[in-house]
């Protein structure tokens, strides 16, 4: 009799045992608890995150989107720290000179990667926008006027605010955890000009997909006065495209005499939108003058650099 109460008792604790992992299987099988595909495709498409990590982070918040997404970014941002860690000592010599244009200002920044593949992704191409936005805003909320020109390090760029949302540094840290790359802001100018001057732009191999700026692997900013009325955007473009194409390293006078090939000073050399002339010849025809200019090329040795 004590063996088969024994047998009982035994039989009887197996079978709740296997009742409470039949439940728990039933639980964690639930079909709300899957990742819903039309979520997951919306996920995937809204932050370019793989489709395991997106199906993972819906599964993780019930189909909770909005929590997914924000928990996706948190593990991004700490991955990227971590990456960004590692990866610091790789040279990152790629990338793409943004240039963007507000009500008589303008911002050009270059933000470097590792392999040009990276610079094609759309997602360091909205980083190079949201860098140039950033710059926009800093310069703006100085609330300067008439002709003040600003130029940031990569450890002054690290320290700005987006308009909305984290530091530069932490949006660097999320696009390094999304592309796997090391990721560096190298360089920024900032200008803005009284209302009767003009700034020019030009950039170089172009790049398409972003609104609102410019991106290539050249890049120039030309402070002019002057021009013909009708013509002063076209002016401020031939000029940048003369600095991008011919690298002055100085200003000089309209008096210079050109001194052939290896001439750096910018007014003395031959234009190179119309070579019959050199670009003071041609700012005297057009009745103008430029007073200031910026030449950026990604991943080029700078003074700064050298010393």
């Amino acid at each position: 009799m004590a063996l088969y109460s024994l047998f009982r008792s035994v039989r009887t604790e197996l079978g709740k045992v296997c009742l409470a992992q039949h439940v728990q299987s039933l639980y964690t099988s639930c079909p709300s608890l899957a990742a819903d595909k039309t979520l997951l495709l919306k996920l995937r498409k809204s932050t370019g995150y793989t489709f395991i990590n997106c199906k993972k982070a819906l599964e993780k918040f019930n189909n909770d989107i909005t929590q997914a997404e924000r928990w996706l970014h948190e593990q991004a941002q700490k991955e990227g720290w971590s990456k960004a860690s590692r990866l610091e000592g790789r040279k990152a010599k790629e990338g793409l000179v943004g240039v963007m244009m507000g009500d008589n200002a303008a911002v050009m920044v270059e933000v470097n990667c590792e392999t040009d593949f990276v610079a094609r992704n759309e997602k360091f191409q909205q980083l190079v926008k949201d860098v140039a936005l950033s710059i926009m805003a800093h310069h703006s909320s100085k609330g300067q006027s008439g002709n003040v020109k600003s130029v940031l390090s990569s450890d002054d760029l690290t320290k700005l605010q987006m308009p909305e949302g984290p530091t530069l540094r932490d949006q660097i840290a999320l696009t390094i955890g999304r592309l796997g790359e090391n990721i560096g802001m190298r360089r920024a100018v900032s200008l803005s000009v009284p209302s009767d001057w003009h700034i020019g732009t030009y950039v170089h191999g172009a790049v398409p997909g972003q609104v609102g700026i410019q991106m290539g692997r050249y890049g120039a900013l030309v402070v002019f006065q002057g021009g013909p009325k009708e013509g002063t955007e076209t002016l401020g473009r031939k000029l940048g495209q003369h600095i991008v194409g011919e690298a002055p390293v100085t200003l000089g006078s309209m008096d210079d005499i050109p001194c052939g090939e290896s001439e750096t000073r910018l007014l003395p050399q031959t234009f190179l939108p119309d070579p019959k002339y050199t670009v003071g010849q041609y700012l005297t025809l057009q009745d103008a003058r430029v007073l200031d200019f910026v030449r950026f090329q990604c991943g080029e040795s700078t003074s700064q650099e050298a010393e």
